[in-house]
C-alpha cells in the first residue's frame, strides 16, 4: 500500500524541486516560493530536507514569501547562521520570521540572536536551549568524524523501528523518515548535521522583542524531555507557547493543519486567538 505521506511529499518535490545556492563556499538546498506577504524561513531538523515542510509551504504559498532550506555538507551552527543571514539579504527576505525545528531550532536561535536586525521573529520548535544537553548521549557521544555513516544510519533506523507497527499512530511518519535516513539525506550532509549539534556553540542571549518570539513543543516528544522544554520557555519567554498534546517530534507532519494555523498567527496573517483561546501557553 502506498504511504500517503511519502506520496504527497514526492508529488510536492516533483512540482517544486529543491535548487542549490552556493553561499560562502557551501551548497545549500533551497525551496523558494510566494511573491508577497510576510517572509518566512523554514529550517528542518536532522531528519528532513527543505521539502519536509511541504504541507506548510503548500498552504501558505499564496499568503507569504517562503524560503525553506536543506543544510550543506560542511560547516557548523555559526557558519550556517552567517550563510542564512547572507541568504536573507540575497533573496530579499530580511525581516523574516525564522522557524527552526529541532537542530533547525538551535540554528534559528543562534541566527536571530546574532543577526537580529535581519530577522523579524523566531519560532523555536521542538528544540533545545543548550546543545550540551545531548552531546554526551548517542549518537553525539560517538566520534562523529570517523564512525561509518552506515552505523549512524542504522542507529536512526533502529530508533524508529518500534513505530512501524501497523497500529502505531506514527507508522506512516516512520516510513517517511526512513526514506530520509536511507539516502535522501546524503551521508556527508547527515554527518554534518550531527557534528553541527555536537560542536554547537553556546547560544547568545536572544535579542528580538518577546512579542516576536514563539515556541512550539509536543507533550509526547520522545527526544525533548519535559525539563528541557520548560528550560527553553524559561530562556525565551515567548509571547505564545504552543504545545501539541500528541504530535511527536515532527508536528509539522503529524498535525499539519494545526501547525499551519499557528504559523498564520506568528506571521500575523491571522490574529492571536483566531484558532485557539488567547493566552501565553496554548495546548493544541
Amino acid at each position: 500500500m502506498t504511504n500517503p505521506l511519502i506520496a504527497a511529499r514526492t508529488a510536492f518535490s516533483e512540482g517544486l524541486p529543491e535548487e542549490t545556492r552556493s553561499v560562502n563556499g557551501r551548497d545549500w538546498g533551497v525551496i523558494r516560493t510566494g511573491t508577497h506577504g510576510p517572509a518566512l524561513v523554514l529550517l528542518p531538523g536532522t531528519l528532513g530536507r527543505a521539502d519536509i515542510f511541504w504541507q506548510q509551504i503548500t498552504a501558505l504559498a499564496d499568503d507569504a514569501r517562503i524560503l525553506s532550506l536543506s543544510y550543506p555538507a560542511s560547516g557548523g551552527v555559526a557558519d550556517w547562521a552567517k550563510d542564512i543571514a547572507d541568504l536573507l539579504v540575497a533573496e530579499e527576505m530580511t525581516g523574516a520570521t525564522v522557524l527552526g525545528s529541532s537542530l533547525g531550532g538551535y540554528v534559528a536561535q543562534y541566527l536571530t540572536a546574532t543577526y537580529p536586525d535581519l530577522c523579524g521573529g523566531l519560532v523555536a520548535a521542538n528544540t533545545l536551549p543548550d546543545a550540551s544537553i545531548v552531546q554526551a548521549i548517542p549518537p553525539y557521544a560517538l566520534d562523529l568524524s570517523s564512525v561509518p555513516i552506515e552505523t549512524l544510519r542504522e542507529g536512526f533506523l533502529g530508533g524508529l523501528q518500534g513505530w512501524l507497527a501497523p497500529d502505531h499512530p506514527y507508522a506512516d511518519l516512520a516510513k517517511l523518515l526512513f526514506t530520509e535516513v536511507e539516502g535522501r539525506i546524503p551521508g556527508p550532509e547527515l554527518r554534518a548535521r550531527l557534528l553541527a549539534l555536537k560542536t554547537a556553540p553556546e547560544l547568545p542571549a536572544h535579542r528580538l522583542p518577546n512579542d516576536r518570539v514563539f515556541t512550539v513543543q509536543s507533550e509526547d516528544d520522545h527526544l525533548i524531555a519535559p525539563p528541557v522544554r520548560a528550560a527553553l520557555r524559561a530562556v525565551l519567554q515567548p509571547v505564545r507557547a504552543f504545545c501539541f498534546s500528541a504530535a511527536s517530534h515532527f508536528p509539522y507532519v503529524t498535525r499539519a493543519k494545526d501547525y499551519t494555523a499557528l504559523l498564520r498567527e506568528t506571521l500575523s496573517l491571522d490574529p492571536i486567538g483566531a484558532h485557539w483561546p488567547k493566552g501565553k501557553e496554548t495546548v493544541l
